[in-house]
């Protein structure tokens, strides 16, 4: 049985104030499923004593390398470090933001990997890609070339975060939803073997309290990836109750 998980991405947002917010949602009676926060870097160590033992801690992005002059980086063993446990590779915004290709996001997750860090792959279509009815072909060709080698359950996450639903308010029907995920679990098969059915499959893309239940009621959606509204604990907290119920 594969534990739910409610993961939430702060993006570039948060400042020392913000871990009040932490502190508030690990003082919620214990949930059901895993919970995790991925702060901005600069708030890693200090978040690490609101979140107690109750949140699991993870980084938005590393770099491939242990070490070495690439300025303005950190790497996946210093995320460990500040005592993250987990990190984001592959998210949409670093694909198109930075250029992120799939071979630079399996050897970021490689190195997490080694790092001993459990990755949470991010793969989604744009609109475009949408509309011309090439979703699967997409999110199949990312899966292939971001793959980490070795991946087991303990160690991937797969996070399905249509791009054209990020912070639009938008998200796909849960038919649609329900195919991705469906078809997720079987190129993972495909790839990995047995060791694929532990791999949890979020959803990721304007989650929000309202909207959680139907979606975490969705065949293999194992919980979500959540941005905005992991900002606030009272949002936040009503999505992890949503999925301690589904």
């Amino acid at each position: 049985m594969r534990r739910k998980l409610a993961a939430g991405n702060w993006k570039m947002n948060g400042t020392q104030a913000a871990l009040a917010e932490l502190a508030t949602l690990a003082a919620r009676p214990a949930a059901g499923c895993d919970v995790l926060i991925c702060p901005p870097a600069t708030l890693l160590s200090r978040a690490a004593d609101a979140a107690g033992t109750a949140i699991a801690l993870g980084g938005q992005d590393c770099h491939a390398a242990t070490s070495g002059a690439h300025t303005g980086d950190i790497s996946a063993a210093m995320l460990a470090d500040a005592g993250a446990s987990h990190v984001i590779t592959g998210h949409s915004e670093r694909r198109s933001d930075h250029g992120e290709s799939d071979a630079m996001v399996k050897a970021k997750s490689e190195a997490a990997m080694a790092a001993g860090l459990t990755v949470v792959l991010c793969l989604g279509e744009d609109l475009d890609q949408r509309e011309a009815g090439t979703t699967l072909a997409v999110i199949g060709a990312q899966l292939a070339g971001s793959l980490p080698a070795g991946a087991t359950g303990d160690t991937l996450v797969v996070a399905y975060e249509p791009v054209w639903a990020i912070g639009t308010g938008l998200t796909p029907t849960l038919d649609q939803i329900a195919e991705v995920h469906a078809f997720l679990r079987a190129e993972l098969t495909g790839h990995l073997g047995a060791p694929a059915a532990d791999i949890r499959l979020l959803y990721g893309g304007s989650v929000k309290p309202s909207n959680a239940a139907e979606i975490f009621a969705v065949d293999d959606v194992d919980g979500a990836l959540v941005g905005g509204a992991s900002l606030k604990a009272a949002d936040f907290g009503a999505i992890i109750d949503a999925l301690d119920a589904a």
